[in-house]
């Protein structure tokens, strides 16, 4: 039943529901693949990738890491289009084999997985979204360190309803049903729409569900509303009609994270910095080469390359240090689960990012 008030889930401990929160998202499967096995560390080790690329070409002109035998451990999802394009070309393994070292992928199902595993030592870099860099920075002990962002996009977001709904506006929403994946950055774009149109949380009856869960309610009517990120998004609309209440515009940044641990940039900050370097590039390709880029992934995803071209289109690309008005945006998000109680005390973002200029 999808019956589940979002006041009476913060009212456990914030232990319990960080716990909670992570045994969710390690269940969590992806949009179309499913879990795969899970290794330590809730991760799935991998070898470099045979699959086609969208260019042949695996040549870097980056310099290489300034010392000799280093391992970069990689987490990423599948949906990281960036990672996986260079996965998949073997870009970085040709780096790091040409001074003694490897690259080593892990697949997790979901960021907040992945943030832990960064935190225990297990990987050294990550790319996730808004949400799970703040569980992860307040947890005890947290050596996460943001390194770069993505714009990814404001329209890559968003709350929908049913295309024969008598929701018109967010005001619309009190009363009725919206499922969310819980400490996502579409639970943060829930929250924020929400109160944009002077309602109270707990106005709306929430739920929080996986996103596959997510679709299967909406599409039997289950729920009145469903936030999500593309390509959940994306397919909602173009397989079931959807329509878009309102995207993150003007409510939420949106963005993604790229993530290291504190020990790995201490010891190797050179290294840091061709890693940073290769995600420019492949990101510069990606941006201009949406439709090739959705055909290459669609195999892997499981998902129909009209509906990742969709998605793709929509979001941005780029390899960018944290400015002020970043940390801003990413500590309201911060500031915004500490007042929900999801995490255990207030954070200050600015402390763990490290400046790569």
């Amino acid at each position: 039943m999808f019956k589940t008030i979002l006041f009476q889930q913060f009212q456990r401990s914030p232990i319990q529901v960080l716990a909670k929160l992570s045994a969710f998202a390690i269940s969590a499967s992806l949009f179309v693949s499913g879990c795969a096995p899970q290794a330590n560390n809730n991760a799935t080790s991998t070898t470099p990738t045979t699959v086609a690329s969208p260019t042949a070409a695996a040549k870097t002109d980056s310099p290489a890491p300034n010392a000799t035998g280093v391992k970069l451990r990689i987490g990423f999802q599948k949906s990281a289009t960036v990672l996986f394009s260079l996965k998949g070309k073997g870009i970085l393994e040709t780096v790091f084999q040409g001074t003694g070292g490897s690259v080593t992928w892990s697949e997790f199902p979901a960021g907040l997985p992945m943030v832990e595993a960064l935190n225990a030592g297990a990987i050294d870099v990550a790319y996730v979204g808004e949400a799970p860099p703040v569980f992860a920075q307040a947890a005890k002990g947290s050596t996460v360190r943001y390194i770069a962002y993505d714009p990814y996009g404001v329209e890559s977001e968003g709350i929908v309803v049913h295309k024969d709904s008598p929701i018109q506006t967010l005001a619309d929403l009190k009363g009725k049903k919206l499922a969310v994946q819980k400490g996502s950055n579409a639970h943060y774009l829930s929250v924020k729409a929400i109160e944009s149109s002077g309602l109270q949380v707990s106005d709306v009856e929430i739920s929080f569900v996986k996103p596959s869960d997510g679709r299967a309610a909406f599409e039997k009517k289950n729920i009145d509303a469903w936030a999500v990120w593309d390509p959940f998004l994306a397919a909602v609309e173009v397989d079931g009609g959807a329509r878009v209440l309102t995207s993150a515009k003007g409510l939420a940044p949106n963005r993604g994270y790229y993530l290291a641990s504190k020990e790995f940039i201490e010891k190797n900050p050179e290294t840091v910095k061709t890693f940073l370097n290769e995600l420019k590039k492949e990101s510069e390709y990606v941006k201009k080469n949406s439709a090739e880029v959705a055909k290459f992934l669609s195999p892997a995803l499981g998902v129909d390359a009209a509906i990742l071209e969709k998605a793709e289109k929509r979001r941005d690309y780029a390899i960018l240090p944290l400015t002020e008005e970043v940390i801003a945006k990413q500590q309201d998000i911060a500031d915004t689960f500490a007042r929900l109680k999801l995490i255990p005390q207030p954070i200050v973002v600015k402390e763990a990012v490290w400046d790569w200029k």
